[in-house]
């Protein structure tokens, strides 16, 4: 077995009530077989175009070949440096891949003016760029393309030398890219973006950047016997009983790595899980958490921890209390995709979702391009503090805005905790570049403690393309902490009539503006001279 499991508490009630009934119903042999009609007629549709990632490995393994032989053509041209612009499982996979296996690879998920720049900065003339778009029409990544594009040319590089496409077969980008003699990977089209770790998109950076793509593969197909077997030792109904069958739901994932040799897994688990159950009202809301977390000491009783650990077989040798009620799980990287992959489609069945949609994404999209369209003046804030500027969407009333008469930022903060309910999280939102302030994360266990509920952290805008859709279409519980902040130097996108910083700034707003649209309250905090807001916004937390 390369991936292991250990259960008590509610997740092993789940698993002796949920197992055997997923047993009898086939479920693990109807995945593996694509049975589309697992999550209802209304899901049939899309779930028949959307299971091709459960023969992953095999439709994979050509491009083992393919991606080594021009990573060696790269490397002959001195050309060591792999820069990938994509979003959601685009950059999510490659970046726990490339991390785990210690591998350099320079991932751009952002369009803060900021963090593309130094991108572009580093090492150009070493650089080749995976741009990674399913669609072929992400506007981040399409960017991004751009941006690069000129970079090289001004730089005297021919860039199709230096940009490789992954994209699906027939896309915008799939065209354009041929037509500009790229060299294009094509995916797999019948596999949704999240599911995507083993396509090309999770490979052909991985690839390049020097992972041994093929073990990763090997990893994975180890355990696709045991997930395609209708038994109650199935790792993947399993674990898709212990997160989404607990009664009542536990609908709050809290992910610890603690002891495993896997980077950053809990990043890339929040997108997929987060994306694919959060919809009509219910979900699972993954929640990143260290080993310090306050939530692990307050243990809110719609939290189920699922720890990371270097073995789970050995939860003997664990003092009793440390981890009861959670789920512990090891094994390769590899196990660990493939196994979550079936487990979060288990756990749409459970919920009575449809895992493979995101109905709800494509609302801040559309609020986003409206607003770089339009391009009107920002609303003038609430009040101002310092340099930061203090505004408040949504409302508890249809006359009156929950933030009140706070005046200071720690009175908003505390009125924002305020619209907090007793199955409530708060969800803070960053869009920043995250290279020049990583401090900020640190602000996710100040809230946790001051809230005592789960709290979740996002970079923003790549987490519109993972917790994006929870956070519209999941339970109405969730408060939201925005924070943007002025860009010290923006950027041009060639042959688009905006800027980096105004596309990250209408980003931030149309998601705001869609999340008060849903009753969500949102306090957003605009930090004009950034390094220094920050201290004041951590002492408005603490």
């Amino acid at each position: 077995m390369t991936f292991r499991i250990h259960v008590t508490g509610a997740a092993a009630q789940a698993v002796a009530t949920v197992v055997p009934q997923l047993v009898a119903d086939h479920v693990a042999s109807g995945i593996t077989g694509q049975d589309p009609a697992l999550w209802g007629p209304d899901a049939e549709a899309e779930a028949s175009k959307r299971l091709g990632w459960t023969e992953a490995v095999a439709i994979s393994r050509p491009l083992v070949a393919e991606i080594v032989e021009l990573r060696k053509k790269l490397h002959a041209k001195g050309v060591n440096h792999i820069v990938l612009g994509g979003m959601g499982g685009s950059s999510l996979a490659p970046e726990v891949i490339t991390r785990t296996a210690e591998a350099e690879l320079t991932v751009l998920d952002s369009t803060d003016p900021g963090q593309v720049l130094s991108a572009l900065r580093d090492r150009l003339q070493a650089t080749a760029v995976v741009i990674s778009s399913k669609s072929g029409s992400t506007l981040e990544t399409d960017s991004q393309r751009r941006v690069y594009e000129k970079w090289f040319r001004d730089a005297g590089i021919d860039p199709a030398e230096r940009i490789v496409v992954v994209t699906d077969p027939g896309s915008p980008l799939d065209q354009s890219a041929r037509e500009a003699g790229y060299r294009v990977f094509n995916a797999d089209p019948n596999v949704g973006g999240r599911y995507s770790a083993l396509t090309a998109f999770g490979l052909v950076p991985s690839g390049l950047a020097g992972v041994n793509i093929s073990e990763l593969l090997d990893e994975a197909e180890a355990t696709l016997i045991e997930l395609a077997v209708d038994n109650a030792a199935n790792p993947g109904l399993v674990l898709g009983a212990a997160i989404a069958g607990t009664n009542p739901l536990k609908d709050k994932l809290g992910i610890v790595a603690d002891g495993t040799h896997i980077v950053g897994f809990a990043d890339w688990a929040e997108q997929l899980i987060a994306e694919s159950t959060g919809k009509q009202g219910t979900g699972l809301l993954p929640v990143v958490l260290d080993t310090l977390a306050p939530e692990l000491t307050s243990k809110p009783d719609d939290l189920q921890v699922v720890r990371l650990v270097a073995n789970a077989e050995a939860h003997h040798l664990f003092p009793a209390d440390r981890h009861a009620g959670e789920v512990l799980v090891s094994g390769s990287l590899g196990a660990q995709l493939i196994v979550w992959e079936y487990a979060t489609a288990v756990a749409g069945r459970l919920l009575g979702i449809n895992p493979f949609d995101q109905p709800d994404v494509e609302a801040a999209k559309v609020a986003a391009r409206a607003l770089l369209d339009n391009r009107p003046e920002p609303a003038a804030p609430a009040f101002t503090v310092g340099g930061v500027e203090v505004r408040a969407t949504g409302a508890t009333s249809p006359d009156r805005s929950w933030l009140g008469a706070a005046s200071t930022l720690d009175g908003a903060v505390d009125a924002l905790l305020a619209q907090l309910g007793p199955d409530g999280y708060v969800a803070v939102q960053a869009y920043v570049d995250r290279l020049a302030l990583p401090q900020l994360a640190g602000i996710r266990d100040l809230l946790a403690a001051k809230a005592g509920r789960p709290v979740t952290f996002g970079w923003g805008p790549r987490f519109l393309h993972s917790t994006g859709q929870f956070h519209k279409g999941g339970p109405a519980v969730g408060v939201f902490l925005q924070i943007t902040a002025a860009a010290p130097e923006d950027l041009e996108i060639p042959d688009r009539p905006f800027t980096f910083g105004q596309l990250i700034q209408a980003q931030a707003a149309g998601d705001a503006s869609v999340l008060g649209e849903h009753g969500r309250p949102v306090l957003t905090l605009t930090l004009s001279t950034p390094e220094a807001d920050v201290v004041s916004l951590f002492e408005a937390v603490n």
